[in-house]
């Protein structure tokens, strides 16, 4: 019965500390890293999350995997699972922070419409050319027609016309500066299709909304984010990853690279709108709640904005701006990088949830999401919710 919950079956039903106890009030502790609320768990089903997880990690050679859920607005439960760093000893709490990889997207988007409700930015807003946000600052040759046709809303939808998956530039050139990559990819990687015609999904184009936010608030990408996204969300221990392992923030995990794959190999940094926080899944569910003002205290978007965040894309079904979503009003992304993946899912019934761990086999991220999908129907209150 599990199985039914997967994903794919998701998307095809589809188309057819203090800040957090003031966000989430009546917590109480239960157990080393567990936290819940009036509405308990039982134990047997504690212990049924508890077997699955440990199944996971075990299959997938996962040295750490943390979790995060909440269901109507109140988080009822987080645990950590195994050791910081693959054959390490320290364990895994749930203030561990992990890179989150794409799941930066809603973060960036959220970014964007908060922008767009201080009308210091429009979907409809050009991104190059004289007299747009970014104007001609990035390449050295003239701007072709195609590129100057992209506006804010062709990078949030992922229909800027290029630079998708099949040849991504933010895993090129891995030495250069931001800067230094925008310019290298307009003057070298010419859009593939018509604007607005094809969605194609880009990283490149959310490191351009990264540096579009940047123009419009003038000030750093992370620093409007950690400012009106985070903070008002209850988050303080977000931050922008670094690239190397000597490098890492407090609390960070140690990236375990599986197949060959290096995670201190990658400019993760570079990476900042698109790929680049660093956040324990708490943070993740707490920020998911806050955009709707489910978790209480103000929203941060009005119920319009929220609207047309997640309104269904003309060209591309089950896909909205910076999130992935469901007829049946769920959202969600995924996040996946060497050495690290990431889910997050708010579901119409009422449950958010957000699981991390600190390795990458291959689709680590899908199968994520689907050991989520099992884990809630282990408790009764869950599956219920889900239907």
């Amino acid at each position: 019965m599990a199985s039914e919950f997967s994903r794919r079956s998701f998307l095809q039903g589809a188309i057819g500390g203090g800040a957090a106890c003031a966000l989430f009030p009546k917590f109480r502790a239960f157990g080393a890293g567990v936290t819940l609320t009036d509405e308990d768990i039982e134990p047997e089903e504690r212990e049924a999350i508890a077997g699955l997880a440990e199944e996971f990690r075990k299959k997938y050679d996962v040295p750490g995997l943390s979790i995060a859920i909440a269901r109507n607005g109140r988080m009822q439960y987080q645990q950590a699972f195994g050791q910081t760093e693959h054959d390490g000893a320290e364990p895994l709490d749930i203030s561990n922070l992990f890179r989150i990889a794409s799941i930066s997207k809603p973060i960036t988007a959220v970014a964007v419409f908060k922008l767009i409700e201080q009308e210091r930015l429009r979907l409809d807003s050009p991104v190059f050319g004289k007299g747009a946000l970014l104007g001609t600052e990035y390449g050295s040759r003239p701007y072709k027609a195609d590129l100057k046709a992209i506006t804010v809303d062709h990078l949030l939808a992922h229909t800027a016309g290029g630079w998708g998956k099949r040849d991504d530039p933010m895993f090129s050139n891995v030495s250069m500066s931001q800067r230094e990559l925008i310019s290298w990819v307009l003057d070298n990687q010419p859009l593939e299709h018509p604007v607005g015609s094809t969605y194609d999904y880009s990283n490149f184009g959310y490191c351009l909304l990264g540096r579009v936010i940047e123009k419009a608030a003038a000030q750093s990408y992370a620093r409007f984010v950690q400012e009106n996204v985070l903070a008002p969300s209850g988050i303080r221990d977000m931050q922008i990853a670094r690239n190397s392992r000597n490098e890492r923030f407090l609390k960070e995990v140690v990236y375990f690279g599986q197949n060959g794959e290096d995670p201190y190999s990658l400019n993760v940094t570079r990476m900042d709108s698109h790929g680049g926080w660093i956040a324990t899944p708490s943070d993740l569910v707490r920020f998911t709640l806050q955009i709707a003002g489910d978790g209480g205290g103000p929203a941060l978007l009005k119920p319009e904005t929220v609207a047309a965040m997640t309104a269904q894309l003309t060209v591309a079904p089950g896909r909205a701006r910076g999130w992935n979503i469901s007829g049946k009003g769920h959202w969600w992304h995924g996040g996946d990088l060497a050495g690290s993946s990431a889910t997050l899912v708010r579901h119409a019934g009422g449950l958010c949830w957000a699981a991390l761990v600190n390795t990458r086999t291959n689709s680590t991220d899908v199968r994520l999401d689907n050991f989520m999908w099992k884990l809630i129907e282990k408790v009764k209150a869950w599956s219920f919710a889900i239907g």
